[in-house]
């Protein structure tokens, strides 16, 4: 038996905005989007090119609340190639909400609160 790890659905309020935010936060990028044709729900799936990981962002037409898609022990994690520069990124951005320098990590949220624990390399 095998089991492959392949996506994580988180759900998005403004899909646009989450779309751009992890294009410049992680380097994303759109590779596929479904949904039926008269556009009450898609399901965007995005990619980078450091992992084989796929992130489904889920976005329902008229949904106004907030979802709950996590918060400090609920997240996802990215190890990082230079820390220091995506810290710095981050911090411009504002998205930067724990920072944990003994343990030498920190956390970013993105624009529906899906917090992501950013690590550097080993």
């Amino acid at each position: 038996m095998k089991a492959r790890f392949v996506h994580r659905c988180t759900h998005v309020l403004d899909k646009e905005a989450t779309i751009a935010f992890y294009e410049k936060a992680l380097g994303f990028r759109v590779v596929r989007e479904k949904g039926p044709e008269d556009g009450s729900w898609t399901n965007t799936f995005m990619v980078n090119d450091e992992s084989p990981f796929e992130l489904e962002l889920t976005w329902n037409r008229g949904y106004t609340e907030p979802y709950e898609n996590g918060g400090k022990d609920t997240h996802i994690a990215f190890r990082v190639d230079d820390y220091d520069v995506y810290h710095a990124l981050h911090d411009e951005m504002g998205c930067i909400v724990r920072e944990n320098p003994r343990m030498g990590l920190y956390f970013i949220t993105d624009p529906d609160g899906q917090w992501i624990e950013i690590l550097p390399e080993q």
